[in-house]
């Protein structure tokens, strides 16, 4: 072989090398930003730090959990996923608490087909960022509950409010404090399909009164002749002041079951009312059902038009009226009792007699508050006008 073709073999060898090197390093320099890149999957740190679960809102419980990622300097990668858990995708919220100047979320991506999301995270120094993460999460509700036990004489309680918390959102909080919307956060524990009840005020000797609620509205008594005695609603009433152990914040709307304590130290079942919530210095009235401790025998006695007003061609075209209606009142019971009369007088009215005092609830609604002593009978009797009637 001449030295000739050896100097061009060797031309060849070298220049296929060069272009193997040449492919390499392009090679380098596309892979190397996906090779740097940072990428932090959420659910692979190795716990949540502080969890917090707002149950103050009706689209479903907010969950508020803190965790801190390593970033890289610049561009990071990191996945948030979740498996059979009932997270609304579109509440998912990202916010940065150790460097909020300094790092930003630049973007986000939803795989198809998974329960996944990627932040795009810049961050213009390398470290450990400490973030928060909420999102609405489904399927974990709350009831609450109030069960008040009663004395034997019926003028003190003692109450238990409880909150019950179901967890059916296919996620599990080995620790987390609740806040239902107002009072102090309260640590718990649940698991997925589990039920928890926790005692969040349990108070004793609160100062209630009980009545006989009869509501002329609800009533049907509007004929003179004797109508069915169906009994009368009884309420046991508390407020919600602080000198009841109470008046801190809104009483919740739940269900409240009575119970009255007896003299052998058992107590017995006397009902149940599901309340609305409850204003701070406002009463909390549970209807326990009706009773036939009273009796409530309410009649018109006269109805009559008066000033009557008639046009040119003899019609009427205003009037009013002459209006007298009495009740008959009975305690049954060996025990005093109260009575409270809502009675209704719609439109422009005047009251000319009355034998018993009242107080307005409105300007067409008349409280009357009646005491009875122990078998005791009385009359309420009122005559009123209604003003300027139409025919």
């Amino acid at each position: 072989m001449t030295n000739e073709k050896k100097i061009n073999r060797k031309k060849v060898t070298m220049n296929k090398k060069k272009l193997y090197q040449h492919i390499i390093i392009l090679i380098s320099i596309f892979l190397f930003p996906y090779i740097t890149e940072a990428r932090v999957k959420l659910v692979a740190l190795p716990e949540r730090g502080s969890i917090v679960i707002r149950l103050d809102n009706s689209d479903g419980a907010f969950i508020e959990e803190e965790r801190t990622l390593s970033l890289e300097k610049g561009l990071n990668k990191v996945d948030f996923s979740w498996k059979d858990v009932r997270i609304d995708p579109d509440s998912i919220q990202l916010l940065f608490l150790s460097h909020p100047k300094t790092v930003q979320l630049l973007n986000i991506n939803y795989p198809s087909d998974e329960n996944a999301l990627v932040w795009e995270i810049n961050s213009q120094e390398a470290g450990d960022e400490k973030v928060r993460v909420c999102y609405l999460l489904k399927d974990l509700d709350h009831l609450i509950e109030y069960r008040l036990l009663v004395n034997d004489k019926e003028t003190i309680g003692h109450l238990q409010i409880a909150l019950i918390v179901r967890n059916f959102s296919g996620e599990k909080f080995a620790f987390a404090n609740i806040w239902v919307g107002y009072g102090k956060m309260i640590p718990l524990s649940i698991d997925h399909a589990e039920t928890r009840k926790i005692i969040i005020k349990d108070i004793k000797n609160i100062s209630l009164e009980k009545k006989w609620e009869w509501d002329a509205e609800k009533e049907s008594w509007e004929k003179r002749l004797p109508q069915d005695d169906k009994g009368i609603p009884v309420i046991y009433s508390l407020a919600n002041t602080t000198k009841n152990g109470l008046g801190e914040y809104v009483l919740s709307h739940g269900k409240v079951r009575v119970f009255q304590e007896k003299n052998d130290g058992q107590s017995i079942f006397l009902g149940e009312d599901q309340i609305k919530a409850v204003p701070v210095g406002e009463k909390m009235n549970v209807n326990i059902g009706r009773s036939f401790d009273i009796s409530v025998d309410q009649r018109i006695m006269k109805t009559k038009k008066i000033n009557i007003r008639n046009n040119n061609k003899n019609r009427i075209v205003l009037y009013d009226t002459d209006e007298t209606i009495i009740a008959s009142l009975k305690n049954y019971k060996t025990k005093p009792a109260k009575l409270s009369m809502l009675q209704h007088i719609s439109g422009q009215w005047e009251m000319e007699e009355c034998n018993i005092p009242f107080t307005l609830k409105s300007a067409s609604e008349l409280i009357f508050e009646i005491f009875l002593l122990p078998l005791e009978k009385k009359e309420l009797s009122f005559r009123f006008n209604r003003r300027n009637i139409r025919p």
